[in-house]
């Protein structure tokens, strides 16, 4: 099992880029499982992760998707903000710092806010216009993900409201 730490998108907003990212093909994120990883802790024990979470403050905000990208290199469909929010920022910003005083080992790479809807699709020649989407970001959540032969299980482990 395996541990990331994310904000999620309310239904209606899951399911509007599920049926938006469905006509392009690939490996489509079902609607249940969208989110925005904050953070990727991989095969750890949580415990730790619960606390520095708890140590977490952050602003509520809302999370534009207001561009659609295609990366060759792994051929991953995404959508996300034209630039991070500043509370998104500093949310994540936030979190790294507590998990590093937990001492657990985060990727170095920059944080990219994107939300991954498909993989191995081709890539399209232009991208449809993108639903309109209200994604109020009220809490982050610690995710436990099982890998199975059907794919991989999300179970919220711990949510996180923000203030």
């Amino acid at each position: 099992m395996r541990f990331f730490f994310a904000v999620r998108p309310p239904p209606q907003a899951a399911s509007a880029l599920e049926g938006w990212a469905r006509p392009l093909g690939g490996r489509v994120t079902a609607a249940h499982k969208i989110h925005l990883t904050l953070a990727f802790l991989g095969v750890v024990a949580p415990e730790k992760a619960i606390v520095a979470g708890r140590r977490v403050h952050g602003e509520p905000h809302r999370l534009p998707i207001e561009k659609a990208h295609y990366w060759k290199h792994n051929r991953v469909l995404w959508v996300g903000p034209d630039a991070t929010p500043g509370a998104l920022k500093a949310l994540v910003d936030r979190l790294q710092f507590e998990l590093y005083r937990a001492e657990y080992v985060l990727e170095r790479r920059p944080f990219a806010a994107h939300v991954t809807l498909a993989r191995a699709p081709q890539a399209p020649p232009a991208f449809p216009p993108l639903p309109q989407v209200d994604w109020p970001v009220r809490e982050f959540t610690l995710v436990r993900s099982s890998l199975a032969a059907k794919g991989s299980t999300y179970e919220i482990v711990e949510r996180f409201p923000l203030h």
